[in-house]
């Protein structure tokens, strides 16, 4: 019986288990791949349980700080111990009642996704006697890199169009209650390929540098966005880095001559790539049943616990396969369905597993981003699954739905 079975025994299933050793073994690779003083946002929507978010700023080493986008993300971040002043508000659809709720606690960094998003931040903090800093999430036209989920170079709710800039920027600069510090770019997503990832990083780099020089963008504060790759329920470590320091120092120095003193202060994000193989899904196997050929395996869990979003912005089934497999010289291909009354409900087809019977346990790996929180949780009912974050082997916390609590938007609002 490996470590998971042993605590499925203990909770039941399914059952997520986070391990927090892993999480700030994601968080010093990424920094040690980094040009130093950068500053890493995590993004709490790829995992919002409170102790996955502590590993991330607690503990030895660079500590990162909090993107949010949304209240109940902020009152993660909070209760994780990250102060409200940490955090980077994003998202292109803020109310009035949720950036009361915010600005109200503290936050005063947000990322603008237009004219209007700007103005509306801005009547808020000045309500509250307050100043927002404000990053303009830049939509390029520039598309290059051949890898990864593109973000950027078409028409898209995020971010203000870089063409349009010149004509925006004495009404952005001029909006009372928030002043423009910086720009935020998020180019792709999941770039296995590091050429591509610095191509991107260049494009933008070099971008908001003519904009500085050419319409007067103050730039204290460049987020260069993120596209770490880290595998999504399937066996295998995420990518790695080696050449990104090497190669990222040179075209600073280009472009943004004095980076190194801190002008400007740059910033990067990831969410999957620190906390995608922190966790992994066991679940039972409540029945097995074939149909004109094909082998049906179906567990407790399905697509209310593990949703396959994996920041691609699309739902299961997707290939998953199964650690364990080492030593199983017979194998079977079936596909793994779970147990709602649904037949969108299919986790992967035709995976390979071992010979299995009714009671197993099977568990997905590098579920640690996506998981229950990308989920449909609520559809059918069904009890949400036990989550179980570990450090050095040890339990440090037992849940259920641990993060969906805290502020509350204005009603209506």
């Amino acid at each position: 019986m490996n470590a998971h079975h042993e605590l499925a025994g203990r909770y039941g299933t399914p059952l997520y288990v986070y391990d927090l050793d892993r999480v700030a073994e994601a968080r010093r690779s990424l920094f040690a791949a980094l040009p130093a003083g950068f500053e890493v946002f995590y993004a709490v929507k790829a995992n919002p349980h409170p102790e996955v978010a502590r590993a991330l700023r607690e503990g030895e080493g660079p500590s990162c700080r909090a993107e949010i986008s949304s209240v109940g993300e902020l009152a993660v971040a909070i209760e994780a111990g990250y102060a409200a002043g940490e955090c980077l508000y994003t998202g292109p659809g803020k109310t009035d009642g949720e950036l009361d709720i915010a600005i109200g606690a503290g936050v005063r960094l947000f990322s603008v996704e237009s004219l209007t998003d700007m103005r509306r931040i801005g009547a808020t903090a000045d309500r509250h006697g307050a100043v927002a800093q404000c990053l303009l999430r830049i939509n390029s036209q520039w598309v290059g890199a051949p890898t990864g989920i593109r973000m950027m170079g078409r028409p898209s709710q995020f971010g203000i169009d870089a063409e349009t800039l010149p004509a925006l920027m004495p009404h952005l600069t001029a909006v009372r209650g928030a002043r423009v510090v910086g720009a935020h770019f998020f180019t792709m997503s999941n770039a296995a390929d590091e050429s591509s990832l610095l191509a991107e990083y260049e494009e933008v780099i070099e971008l908001a540098a003519m904009l500085t020089d050419e319409i007067g963008l103050p730039l204290e504060l460049l987020d260069i966005g993120g596209g770490f790759a880290s595998p999504y329920a399937a066996p295998g470590e995420r990518a790695t880095y080696d050449k990104l320091r090497i190669y990222l120092e040179p075209i600073l120095d280009l472009y943004l001559p004095r980076w190194r003193s801190g002008h400007p202060r740059l910033a990067c994000e990831s969410g999957r790539y620190l906390v995608g193989g922190s966790g992994s899904l066991t679940c039972g196997v409540v029945n097995i049943k074939e149909s004109r050929g094909n082998r049906y395996v179906i567990l407790d869990a399905g697509i209310n616990v593990i949703g396959g979003l994996s920041g691609l912005g699309r739902l299961m089934p997707m290939a998953v396969e199964l650690e364990g497999l080492a030593g199983h010289e017979v194998t079977d291909v079936a596909n793994l369905v779970g147990p709602l009354c649904t037949p969108g409900d299919l986790l992967g087809r035709g995976v390979t597993v071992p010979p299995l019977e009714i009671g197993d346990l099977i568990t997905v790996p590098n579920v640690g981003a996506y998981g229950v929180s990308a989920s449909l949780v609520s559809f059918l009912g069904r009890p949400a699954p036990a989550e179980v974050t570990v450090r050095g082997g040890d339990v440090v916390s037992v849940s259920r739905l641990a993060y969906q609590r805290g502020f509350e938007p204005v009603s209506g609002s």
